[in-house]
C-alpha cells in the first residue's frame, strides 16, 4: 500500500501521510535498540519521512536511539521533537520558559546527533510562562538555524489563537503545526481545534489515530474480561490505563469496534485502514502518527498505507461515533 505526502502546514516542509512516533523507543515500550533501529529502517523503506519524538520519552533515551538509527540518513528525513513536559521531579526542569527551551533544544540536538531540528513542538501549554516569551526564545532558535519550524501539541483553540496573535504582535516566527489526539473514538478536536487549525493554516500531526490499539481490532469481545486478547498489548502492560479500568467505556468501545469492523469489511478495508483513512480525510491533517512497539506491528501498519474513504463510509462512521465527541473523555489528552 502507498504512503502519500502532504504539506506540513505553512512550514514549507513536506511530510509522509504516515509518520513514525517513537515514544515506544526505550524503557517505556521496547528497550531493545536493535528492534527500534529495525523499525526506523522499515519506516524509511516504507516511505515514511517524518520521525516524531520528545525530550521526555524515556527521559532522552528515545531521542538518542532515533539519532543513532538515522546516522548517515539524516538529510533524507524530518525530525520532530518536543519540549515542556517534566524531565524530573525538579520544577525547574519543565515548562516553556526561554531558559528551559534554550537548554533543552541544545540537549535534544546533542541526543539526536544533529545540527538542527526540523519541527520543534511545545509539548503542552505552560500557563506559568507568557506565550510571547516562549515564542521569542523559539524565534531566536529559528534565526540561528537550530530549528526550522515551530509546532504545538494538545493546545486548545483559544491557545492556538493566542499563539498566532502573539507571534504577529511580536514579529516572531509563528507555529505552523498542531499535534492533537484524533481518532474515530476521540473526535473532540472537531468542535474547536480543527476549525482553528484550518483558520490559521496549521498542519495537523495526529497522535493516537488508532486509539491505543483499539482501532486495530486487538480488543474484540473476548477482551472484555480482565485479560486482554493479545499478549503484550497496552491493556496487559498498563491495566489501569484509561478505558481498560472503566467497564462501561470498555464495553462501549468493544461494541463500536464490531460495528466499525463490519463497515470496513463492506468497503473492502481492514479496520486499521478505516481508522487511518478517517483521520487523514480532513484536509488539515498532514500526517497520522503511528507508534508501534515492535517491527512486526510496524510492518502491519505500513501495509495498511493510506486508503481514502468514500463519503458513504465516512457517513457510516459519523452515525456510530458522532462528530465532535470523545467516547472516553480521558482520550482528549
Amino acid at each position: 500500500m502507498s504512503v502519500g505526502s502532504r504539506p506540513l502546514g505553512r512550514s514549507g516542509l513536506t511530510t509522509s501521510t504516515l509518520a513514525l512516533g517513537t515514544m515506544m523507543f526505550g524503557a517505556w515500550g521496547n528497550p531493545d535498540e536493535a528492534q527500534c533501529r529495525r523499525m526506523v529502517d522499515l519506516a524509511i523503506d516504507g516511505g515514511v519521512t517524518l520521525f516524531d519524538t520528545a525530550d521526555m520519552y524515556d527521559f532522552g533515551v528515545s531521542e538518542e536511539i532515533l539519532g543513532r538509527a538515522l546516522r548517515g540518513r539524516r538529510d533524507g528525513v524530518l525530525v520532530a521533537t518536543k519540549v515542556g513536559n517534566p524531565m524530573s521531579d525538579d520544577p525547574a526542569e519543565r515548562g516553556l520558559s526561554p531558559r528551559w527551551i534554550r537548554h533543552q533544544c541544545e540537549a535534544s540536538l546533542r541526543r539526536l546527533g544533529t545540527d538542527r531540528i526540523d519541527l520543534y513542538q511545545l509539548h503542552r501549554p505552560d500557563p506559568a510562562t507568557p506565550i510571547d516569551e516562549t515564542l521569542g526564545a523559539l524565534h531566536e532558535l529559528v534565526t540561528s538555524g537550530k530549528i526550522r519550524a515551530i509546532g504545538t501539541s494538545t493546545f486548545s483553540a483559544a491557545q492556538l489563537d493566542q499563539a498566532q496573535s502573539a507571534a504577529t504582535a511580536g514579529g516572531f516566527t509563528a507555529p505552523t503545526t498542531e499535534q492533537p489526539p484524533f481518532s474515530v473514538f476521540a473526535r473532540g478536536i472537531e468542535r474547536e481545534v480543527l476549525p482553528a487549525c484550518h483558520r490559521h493554516g496549521l498542519g495537523v500531526l495526529v497522535w493516537a489515530p488508532l486509539n491505543g490499539g483499539w482501532l486495530t481490532g486487538k480488543y474484540r469481545p473476548t477482551a472484555t474480561a480482565a485479560a486482554p486478547a493479545d499478549a503484550g498489548s497496552r491493556a496487559e502492560r498498563q491495566p489501569d490505563h484509561f478505558d481498560h479500568r472503566d467497564a462501561a467505556i470498555r464495553t462501549r468501545k468493544v461494541e463500536l469496534v464490531e460495528q466499525l469492523a463490519a463497515v470496513a469489511d463492506g468497503a473492502g478495508l481492514t479496520l486499521t485502514q478505516l481508522a487511518l483513512g478517517f483521520v487523514l480525510a480532513d484536509p488539515a491533517v498532514s500526517a497520522a502518527l503511528i507508534g508501534p512497539r515492535t517491527p512486526e506491528q510496524l510492518t502491519q501498519l505500513l501495509s495498511a498505507g493510506h486508503q481514502p474513504l468514500s463519503a458513504d463510509v465516512l457517513s457510516a462512521i459519523d452515525a456510530m461515533a458522532p462528530p465532535g465527541e470523545n467516547v472516553n473523555p480521558a482520550d482528549a489528552g
